[in-house]
């Protein structure tokens, strides 16, 4: 197994960061069964009246929808906007390395993690907004093109929120954020802005 991480300096880094992600979801859920009554998957009195299979396919076909959604919009933004080049390659080296497990490995356990605590444990108690606004604080980063980022992040937070608290269900959300880091690191690691197509 060591092999398949061997590829880059960066094998450590990415395993740490995955390990720090499964801790944080261990700790969410800990959270959860201390401060709420409930389960960390589902939201206590969903927007919608929905049957539990019913809420589950919906937040998965919604989630599923909302990630492709973002994946086009960013690819649009790097195309057309100066300030969505900049952030691209300000976010670059953090995925320039990476093999296609390591991004699969990043992308499953850091959905995992900040989904538990921002949708499973933040939502329920704070409400969608306030939840959004941390989620979106909480991807500070240095340079020019911080705050895009963090703007970024405070809607896809707020869209993930809204999506859990409708069906009820972290389903959705869950694929949405894997989906969308998966798919986003894989074209930050692959797509040089300032080259030509």
């Amino acid at each position: 197994m060591r092999s398949r991480w061997a590829r880059t300096g960066r094998s450590d880094a990415a395993l740490r960061v995955a390990s720090g992600y499964l801790v944080l979801a261990a700790l969410a859920i800990a959270l959860v069964l201390v401060v709420r009554d409930g389960s960390p998957w589902s939201y206590p009195g969903p927007w919608l009246s929905l049957p539990p299979l019913a809420a589950l396919l919906m937040s998965a076909v919604v989630g599923l929808t909302f990630a492709a959604g973002l994946v086009v919009m960013t690819r649009v933004a790097v195309a057309r906007f100066a300030w969505a080049r900049r952030l691209h390659a300000e976010l670059r080296p953090v995925a320039r390395d990476l093999t296609f497990g390591q991004i699969l490995l990043l992308a499953g356990l850091s959905s995992l993690g900040e989904e538990l605590l921002f949708r499973g444990l933040l939502t329920p108690l704070l409400g969608v907004l306030p939840s959004g606004i941390l989620f979106g604080l909480a991807h500070q980063m240095r340079g020019p093109s911080r705050w895009v980022w963090v703007g970024w992040a405070m809607g896809v937070g707020v869209g993930l929120g809204a999506l859990f608290a409708a069906t009820g269900s972290l389903v959705g959300p869950l694929l949405a954020h894997a989906v969308v880091n998966a798919v986003n690191l894989s074209y930050l690691r692959d797509h040089d802005p300032d080259v030509p197509a």
